[in-house]
Protein backbone atom coordinates (compact mmCIF):
# COMPACT_ATOMS: atom_id res chain seq x y z
CA UNK A 1 0.00 0.00 0.00
CA UNK A 2 1.09 3.57 -0.58
CA UNK A 3 2.21 5.89 2.23
CA UNK A 4 1.70 9.63 1.82
CA UNK A 5 3.57 12.47 3.51
CA UNK A 6 2.56 16.11 3.05
CA UNK A 7 4.89 19.06 3.44
CA UNK A 8 5.05 22.73 2.59
CA UNK A 9 2.50 24.19 4.96
CA UNK A 10 3.14 27.23 7.09
CA UNK A 11 2.01 30.63 8.29
CA UNK A 12 1.58 33.23 5.55
CA UNK A 13 -0.21 36.50 4.98
CA UNK A 14 -3.25 36.99 2.80
CA UNK A 15 -2.22 37.22 -0.83
CA UNK A 16 0.86 35.03 -0.40
CA UNK A 17 1.53 31.69 -2.05
CA UNK A 18 2.45 28.22 -0.84
CA UNK A 19 3.18 24.96 -2.59
CA UNK A 20 2.23 21.79 -0.81
CA UNK A 21 3.89 18.52 -1.70
CA UNK A 22 2.66 14.98 -1.20
CA UNK A 23 5.45 12.43 -1.35
CA UNK A 24 4.46 8.83 -1.84
CA UNK A 25 6.37 5.72 -0.90
CA UNK A 26 5.55 2.14 -1.71
CA UNK A 27 3.82 1.32 -5.00
CA UNK A 28 4.31 3.76 -7.83
CA UNK A 29 2.04 6.74 -7.59
CA UNK A 30 1.29 6.59 -11.29
CA UNK A 31 -1.34 3.94 -10.67
CA UNK A 32 -3.23 6.11 -8.18
CA UNK A 33 -5.63 8.97 -8.57
CA UNK A 34 -4.96 11.75 -6.07
CA UNK A 35 -6.82 14.46 -4.26
CA UNK A 36 -6.34 17.25 -1.76
CA UNK A 37 -8.74 17.98 1.09
CA UNK A 38 -8.68 20.48 3.93
CA UNK A 39 -10.18 20.76 7.36
CA UNK A 40 -10.72 24.02 9.18
CA UNK A 41 -11.16 24.08 12.96
CA UNK A 42 -14.61 22.90 13.93
CA UNK A 43 -15.53 21.97 10.38
CA UNK A 44 -15.68 18.81 8.37
CA UNK A 45 -12.94 17.82 5.97
CA UNK A 46 -13.76 19.22 2.54
CA UNK A 47 -12.65 18.52 -0.99
CA UNK A 48 -10.20 20.95 -2.58
CA UNK A 49 -8.85 19.44 -5.81
CA UNK A 50 -8.37 16.16 -7.65
CA UNK A 51 -6.11 14.85 -10.38
CA UNK A 52 -6.34 11.69 -12.45
CA UNK A 53 -3.64 9.03 -12.39
CA UNK A 54 -2.32 10.26 -15.72
CA UNK A 55 -2.39 13.88 -14.65
CA UNK A 56 -4.39 14.74 -17.73
CA UNK A 57 -7.58 15.60 -15.87
CA UNK A 58 -7.98 17.93 -12.94
CA UNK A 59 -10.84 19.45 -11.01
CA UNK A 60 -11.08 21.88 -8.11
CA UNK A 61 -13.81 23.22 -5.92
CA UNK A 62 -15.26 26.58 -6.88
CA UNK A 63 -13.78 28.46 -3.92
CA UNK A 64 -10.20 27.80 -5.09
CA UNK A 65 -10.62 27.87 -8.87
CA UNK A 66 -8.22 30.31 -10.46
CA UNK A 67 -6.06 30.35 -7.32
CA UNK A 68 -5.04 26.72 -6.63
CA UNK A 69 -3.48 24.30 -9.10
CA UNK A 70 -3.13 20.58 -8.56
CA UNK A 71 -0.39 18.70 -10.36
CA UNK A 72 1.75 15.62 -10.09
CA UNK A 73 5.14 14.31 -11.13
CA UNK A 74 4.83 10.56 -11.38
CA UNK A 75 8.56 10.19 -12.03
CA UNK A 76 9.15 11.72 -8.59
CA UNK A 77 6.22 9.93 -6.98
CA UNK A 78 4.98 13.30 -5.77
CA UNK A 79 1.81 15.34 -6.00
CA UNK A 80 1.53 19.09 -5.55
CA UNK A 81 -0.96 21.78 -4.68
CA UNK A 82 0.12 25.26 -5.72
CA UNK A 83 -1.86 27.82 -3.75
CA UNK A 84 -1.80 31.45 -4.83
CA UNK A 85 -3.65 34.52 -3.57
CA UNK A 86 -4.28 32.84 -0.26
CA UNK A 87 -7.14 34.04 1.89
CA UNK A 88 -7.78 33.66 5.63
CA UNK A 89 -10.63 31.27 4.83
CA UNK A 90 -8.07 28.91 3.27
CA UNK A 91 -6.70 28.22 6.76
CA UNK A 92 -6.79 24.59 7.81
CA UNK A 93 -5.01 21.27 7.79
CA UNK A 94 -4.43 20.08 4.25
CA UNK A 95 -4.45 16.38 3.47
CA UNK A 96 -3.48 14.53 0.34
CA UNK A 97 -5.21 11.30 -0.52
CA UNK A 98 -4.82 8.52 -3.05
CA UNK A 99 -6.79 5.62 -4.44
CA UNK A 100 -5.88 2.92 -6.93
CA UNK A 101 -7.04 3.71 -10.42
CA UNK A 102 -7.11 1.27 -13.30
CA UNK A 103 -5.90 2.14 -16.77
CA UNK A 104 -9.50 2.13 -17.96
CA UNK A 105 -10.21 4.90 -15.46
CA UNK A 106 -6.97 6.76 -16.02
CA UNK A 107 -8.85 10.03 -16.56
CA UNK A 108 -11.27 9.60 -13.68
CA UNK A 109 -11.48 12.13 -10.89
CA UNK A 110 -12.73 11.57 -7.35
CA UNK A 111 -14.14 14.26 -5.09
CA UNK A 112 -15.56 12.43 -2.08
CA UNK A 113 -13.68 11.50 1.05
CA UNK A 114 -14.94 7.95 0.81
CA UNK A 115 -13.48 7.61 -2.67
CA UNK A 116 -9.97 7.52 -1.22
CA UNK A 117 -8.19 4.67 0.50
CA UNK A 118 -4.96 6.29 1.64
CA UNK A 119 -4.33 9.54 3.48
CA UNK A 120 -1.37 11.55 4.66
CA UNK A 121 -1.04 12.99 8.15
CA UNK A 122 -1.79 16.54 7.02
CA UNK A 123 0.09 19.83 6.95
CA UNK A 124 -1.10 23.03 8.59
CA UNK A 125 -1.76 26.12 6.49
CA UNK A 126 -2.51 29.34 8.32
CA UNK A 127 -3.32 32.53 6.45
CA UNK A 128 -3.39 35.75 8.44
CA UNK A 129 -5.32 38.81 7.34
Amino acid sequence: QVQLVESGGGLVQAGDSLRLSCAASGPTLSTYAMGWFRQAPGKEREFVAAISRSGGSTYSTDSVKGRFTISRDNAKNTGYLQMNSLKPEDTGVYYCAARPSTIIHRSSLYTRRNDYDYWGQGTQVTVSS
